[in-house]
């Protein structure tokens, strides 16, 4: 069935979620930083629910909008949802490639900018949109990327295509489908640029300014030209956006923020202002992460950070975080941010990814990598292992995805992620990856300390009467995330209690003299948990893995400010196949 345009667009940033690693993998130009994929996503997210409220679409896409790639995306794509119909799809594809070209103080051919040109050309040339126009659609847009490995030297010499017209061509080909209700599978990514996908380790590419820089100016000045022109002086990388009324988004690369501040209070009021330091990530240029004859997939719910899982040869699949009406995956929100909203009061809730992202990344991985096996949250906490079935018996018809439903989330599935990589890549089949990783799962365990109950009552997961009742009694409940759902295994009144009884609980488990991987997670009390729960279990077990690691923000988002959880696996060999 034909969709309309809303559902069109999101059907296509279900298709770009599902190729953000390899963007990341291919990222050099304009710098090789790894985080286009990451920055479309965060940028992109409001086309999930396009749907929700066209009239505020333009807004929240040009206040989400990230890093370079994400700006530019944003400057054409709040010109193309206003589209209200597939006729008015060319008149604001455009406007949108004009709004984009105009955003970037230095445009380069052979970017995100030529597949817009591509798409805005084939549109205007095309009286009607079916499956073969869509085809031919395509064909433009995977040309115009595959031209700029010609046009851009730092492309050329990286040898591989640009991240961002990429994910754009992905995209696209996504919102085409919908619209068309095009029949059979999508052509491969990994055929379509066969040869230009993976970066050289050698390749040279420019060292990046200190800082990526995001904020927003409200300046009254009448000369807008004029204003752009003065703040494309400012930096590297500029990309300036319009915004409703008044302001604009800006975009910066510079080595001095507090430089970059003071000189653009001058030009107008300054509304809004990150900045994040710059990471030149050659290493992300190679195979991501231990190869083995089983790929491991998992989901963002357990407490992987995104760095961690490339580096252990992970892919993570990730729910989403909704604060304050804007919605961003799960891996890729600020942890602080969310635990001072709700500290504050906000609420904020998650959402999972809907059935056709799933299904796209798991299409996704297994032409990646082959063999994959996706280690799924427990089934009675998501529908993740449910949908992964339902796509494998439809769509996998060379059986390359197994599906194990591990029971468990947070630590514990980040452990049997983390200690399952391993194993992979020591492994010489698939039959003993999957050995492992079932061991895995009756040797790993967890406990969670919950400092108040207010939040799970917030979540409607508790009662109001007795959330209200613990916490005047400073009662904390310890829990357990199991396969058959979270196993309460008792209270404490303070955090001292808590500490005991996690020692009390590795003391039945463990004997000093072990080896066990302790996995620590934290949610607001990081300096807390490192400097007593870390320092007590490094002193008690000298000889153990410790790792200390943010709490899953699904985990986090339910359970509230101030839990924190420690999982731990028995032994090493477990791990050996």
């Amino acid at each position: 069935m034909r969709q309309g345009i809303p559902d069109s667009l999101a059907a296509g940033y279900g298709c770009l979620a599902a190729w953000a690693d390899l963007l990341d993998r291919i990222n050099v130009f304009p710098v090789a930083d790894g985080d286009t994929g990451a920055n479309l996503r965060v940028s992109l997210a409001p086309l999930r629910d396009a749907a929700a409220d066209p009239t505020l679409l333009p807004q929240r896409l040009g206040r989400c909008a990230i890093g370079n790639s994400g700006n530019i995306a944003a400057a054409f794509f709040r010109e193309l949802c206003q589209a209200g119909a597939v006729a008015e799809l060319a008149a604001r594809a455009a406007r949108g490639r004009e709004a984009a070209w105009q955003a970037v103080a230095a445009p380069r051919a052979g970017t995100m900018l030529s597949v817009f040109d591509a798409l805005a050309d084939g549109l205007a040339a095309l009286p009607v949109i079916g499956p073969a126009e869509a085809g031919v659609l395509c064909r433009g847009m995977r040309q115009a990327v595959l031209d700029g490995v010609r046009q851009v030297p730092e492309l050329r010499g990286a040898g591989v295509v640009d991240a961002g017209a990429l994910g754009m061509y992905v995209f696209f080909d996504g919102v085409l489908r919908a619209l068309t209700d095009a029949a059979g599978a999508s052509a491969s990514v990994v055929e379509l640029f066969a040869g230009w996908l993976q970066r050289h380790d050698d390749a040279a590419v420019a060292a990046p300014s200190d800082f990526c820089v995001d904020l927003r100016l409200r300046s009254v000045e009448a000369d807008r030209a004029g204003l752009r022109r003065r703040i494309a002086g400012l930096g590297d990388s500029v990309v300036v956006g319009e915004l409703d009324g008044a302001e604009l988004k800006v975009h910066v690369h510079t080595p001095d923020p507090a430089a970059l501040r003071s000189r653009l209070g001058d030009l107008g009021e300054i509304t809004h202002w990150s900045d994040e330091r710059i990471e030149h990530t050659a290493a992300a240029a190679r195979d991501q992460g231990l190869r083995g004859p089983l790929h491991i997939m998992t989901d963002a719910a357990a407490s992987l950070p995104r760095e961690l899982a490339r580096q252990a040869g992970l892919t993570l699949l990730d729910s989403y975080i909704v604060a304050e009406g804007e919605s961003r995956p799960e891996s890729l929100y600020c942890p602080a941010e969310i635990y001072s909203l709700l500290r504050h009061g906000k609420k904020i809730t998650t959402a999972q990814a809907s059935n056709f992202e799933r299904f796209q990344h798991y299409d996704s991985v297994c032409r990646q990598f082959g063999p994959t096996l996706y280690l799924a949250t427990g089934s009675a906490y998501t529908g993740n292992h449910a949908a992964a079935l339902a796509w494998k018996a439809a769509q996998d018809p060379a059986d390359l995805l197994q599906v194990e439903d591990s029971g468990a989330a947070s630590g514990r599935l980040a452990l049997m992620a983390l200690l399952g990589a391993r194993c992979a890549g020591a492994a010489d089949s698939a039959a003993a990856v999957l050995a492992c990783v079932r061991r895995l799962k009756h040797a790993c365990e967890e406990f969670v300390f919950i400092d108040q109950l207010r939040y799970l009552v917030a979540g409607g997961r508790v009662s109001r009467s007795r959330g209200m009742f613990a916490d005047l009694l400073h009662l904390k409940p310890v829990i357990s995330p199991a396969p058959a759902g979270v196993r309460k295994l008792g209270v404490v009144r303070s955090r001292e209690g808590q500490v005991d009884f996690a020692l009390a609980r590795l003391s039945e488990r463990f004997v000093p003299a072990d080896a066990p991987t302790l996995l620590i997670q934290y949610s607001d009390n990081q300096d807390w948990v490192e400097s007593v729960v870390v320092a007590r279990l490094r002193q008690l077990y000298p000889a153990a893995e410790i790792l200390c690691l943010p709490l899953s923000l699904t985990s986090g988002v339910h359970m509230g400010p101030g839990t924190w959880a420690l999982a731990c696996c028995a032994a090493p060999d477990m791990t050996v196949p």
